[in-house]
């Protein structure tokens, strides 16, 4: 009766949060990446197994590669971009050539997730991440000043941004601009105001079908390297799973997927079931994404977001927020036995509480003691489930 592999993300060994603080939090798996190289680089069979020694040595295993990052230029398919589609296929095939058999990657245009407060502060005082879509359109409307940003956006937007921008001080203005443009280790870089504009440019001939036929392409070449590797690939959904700044969107509702999937039908072309990303569109439903996805997630990431009417939404405690934690929950322990297999998952993006004394140096939903708190959550709840469905069987 195979249980979910409890995983925590590990940043290399620049993270503030241990890989002894991660094993005594119960985690038996490490996702990670090779933060130092950057985005087209090979990953070298040294490189991974040198990596992979560091958490073995520390009682665990490296359980999924997050991530092995697309470049640019494949997203676009323009200049050397097939430099990189092969630079991609011998990192799969060095990674599965050292035992680490799930990548997980995403197709994001540009950014990796987008937020615009790092610092939300809950009812208890923790400190929660946040998309406000008033606070991303003033960024866009008086900061980007993007050609042709105002026609879309309903004119009720548009007010409520300009009203917003007008009251927000110097200070509060610099904040959100360095919270939109925070890049990601390894992967995406933070970037200026202007290198930004310069980056959204490059996708003014690039709309969401466009985009889609390119990942369809890249997938078409790796996929099959994958499978003669033993790795599977596991697709991350966008963060948030609808467009900001004018950026094409592929990878946001079931119809995205089912697309994708169709496109190219290996189970080595699989998902990472993002409960956050999916979970903050209203059109989503996770329990049945996860029953109708069965045989291609091979990956969770457990996390949930309170949705508010105008697309805003913040990560809310790992079992509250507008999605059923506990029916995902069910369906993902019905996936694990019905395949045989303990799929990894990981709590994701929790709060930055008191007494976790690497909270201000961790990365901006990475600190420890809310993903412990996650994990030790989830931990009890499929615990709890599985009782409750033996007891049931009685």
């Amino acid at each position: 009766m195979p249980f979910l592999e409890q995983t925590m993300r590990w940043f290399g060994p620049r993270d503030v949060v241990t890989l002894r603080a991660i094993r005594q939090a119960g985690a038996t798996g490490i996702v990670s990446a090779l933060h130092h190289l950057s985005p087209g680089d090979v990953w070298s069979i040294e490189e991974i197994r040198t990596h992979k020694a560091l958490i073995e040595e520390a009682g665990m295993r490296w359980s999924v590669v997050e991530s092995v990052p697309v470049h640019e230029s494949i997203k676009q398919r323009t200049g050397d971009f097939q430099k990189h589609i092969e630079a991609y296929k011998q990192s799969l095939r060095n990674l599965g050539a050292s035992g680490v058999p799930v990548v997980c990657y995403n197709f994001m245009a540009v950014t990796d997730w987008t937020r615009t407060n790092l610092r939300m502060q809950m009812p208890t005082g923790a400190l929660a991440l946040r998309f406000d879509a008033v606070d991303a359109a003033a960024f866009d409307l008086f900061v980007l000043k993007r050609s042709g940003a105002v026609e879309q956006y309903a004119p009720e937007v548009v007010t409520r941004a300009e009203e917003r921008w007008s009251q927000l001080s110097d200070s509060a203005r610099e904040e959100l601009t360095k919270t939109i443009l925070l890049g990601l280790p390894g992967t995406v870089k933070d970037l200026t105001p202007e290198e930004f504009v310069e980056r959204l440019a490059e996708y003014d001939s690039i709309d969401s079908e466009r985009l889609r036929q390119n990942v369809i392409a890249f997938l078409q070449e790796v996929v099959p390297v994958a499978e003669e590797a033993g790795v599977v690939m596991a697709l991350h959904p966008d963060d948030p799973p609808f467009p900001v700044f004018g950026l094409p969107r592929i990878a946001g509702t079931e119809a995205d997927l089912d697309r994708l999937f169709e496109a190219v039908p290996s189970v080595a072309n699989g998902l990472t079931l993002c409960t956050g990303s999916l979970g903050a569109h209203p059109g989503n439903s996770l329990p049945k994404l996860v029953g109708k996805y069965a045989d291609r997630i091979h990956f969770f990431h457990l996390r949930s977001v309170t949705r508010e009417p105008d697309g805003s939404f913040f990560e809310d405690d790992h079992l509250a927020g507008s999605s059923s934690m506990v029916e995902v929950m069910r369906q993902a322990i019905n996936v694990c036995e019905s395949r045989n297999v303990a799929i990894p998952m990981r709590p994701d993006h929790g709060h930055a509480m008191d007494g976790d004394s690497n909270a201000n140096q961790a990365y901006p939903g990475y600190s420890y003691v809310g993903r412990l708190r996650g994990l030790a959550e989830l931990r009890g709840l499929e615990l709890g489930l599985r009782a409750s469905l033996s007891s049931a069987d009685l």
